[in-house]
């Protein structure tokens, strides 16, 4: 675990706020378990509601540096934990081969400077580390089957060099964005936590926050039009990001408060499919209340 320690939820909550992330109670309680449990923290939720940013904003308040793992299709352990610099033994190998005993020389070859560490090995070996593994949905059956190993033990076991445990488990992080089910095998390791989009109060917090400059009556209208968008059925609804983004947009246009010709132009800023556009377009009266 990392070494900074908190007296109850409302701290943590307290520390994030002053971070910069703004959390509701629920998500607040769970990253205090997992900090004092030293369990992993499971986020699953709607792309945009801030799970990858509650891992930067927790490297932040326990003093540990972030070490991020994007999950992606076809990811494997060499790309997660560890791989050779294949380069590097070549070349030791063409300068040492001469005169030089055959057993000796390819016992060098996997000498612990050739070992390339990838995020987890690196959040392993050089805690206190908060580890970010983002969209694991993205990733297949036995990338899971991998984890759970690692998870365990917060070990590696290198054949040719041994198996190197962590002096400071890591705290985990693991997101995804239900694009497909995460085995509960893995869930059952973890603590688990459905982050939602915020309600309308602390969607406005936030954009203030990150966007003081803007008119309070835009980041009013921006926020209460994107929690319609929420509701209309999308293939995409606009996440936290997305509203950040169009209100950006507004406010640099100089638009005081949203309005049908306004949000029309800048439209593309909170959805990012056309079927979406051609929708909303359509409807846009109604979805802004008009």
């Amino acid at each position: 675990m990392p070494p900074v320690e908190f007296a109850d939820p409302s701290a943590v909550a307290a520390a994030l706020d002053s971070a910069g992330y703004l959390p509701d109670g629920g998500l607040a309680t769970a990253a205090f378990l997992a900090i004092r449990m030293g369990r992993p923290l499971f986020l699953e939720g709607d792309p945009g509601v801030g799970k990858t940013a509650l891992a930067q904003a927790l490297a932040t308040i326990t003093a540990a540096r972030l070490v991020r793992l994007q999950c992606y299709e076809g990811i494997d352990a060499s790309q997660a934990l560890y791989d050779w610099d294949f380069p590097r033994q070549i070349l030791h190998l063409r300068v040492a081969a001469d005169g030089s005993d055959r057993d000796e020389l390819e016992a060098s070859l996997y000498d612990r400077r050739f070992l390339v560490a990838r995020p987890i090995l690196q959040a392993l070996e050089h805690g206190p580390a908060v580890l970010l593994i983002d969209e694991i949905d993205r990733a297949d059956d036995e990338f899971e089957a991998f984890l759970l190993e690692v998870l365990a033990d917060n070990a590696v076991t290198v054949p040719e060099l041994g198996t190197i445990t962590a002096e400071i488990p890591p705290l985990v992080v693991i997101t995804s964005n239900r694009t497909r089910e995460v085995h509960d095998a893995l869930k059952r390791r973890c603590l688990y936590h459905w982050v939602p989009h915020p309600d309308f109060a602390r969607e406005v917090a936030i954009v203030r926050r990150r966007i003081p400059d803007a008119a309070a009556q835009l980041v009013d209208d921006v926020a209460r039009a994107v929690g319609r968008l929420r509701e209309a059925n999308l293939v995409k609804p606009p996440g936290i990001a997305e509203t950040i983004d169009w209100t950006q947009a507004l406010h640099v246009l100089g638009a005081p408060r949203l309005d049908p010709e306004t949000a029309e132009a800048t439209l593309g800023a909170a959805l990012k499919y056309r079927e979406d556009l051609v929708r909303v377009q359509r409807e846009l009266d109604a979805l802004l209340g008009g």
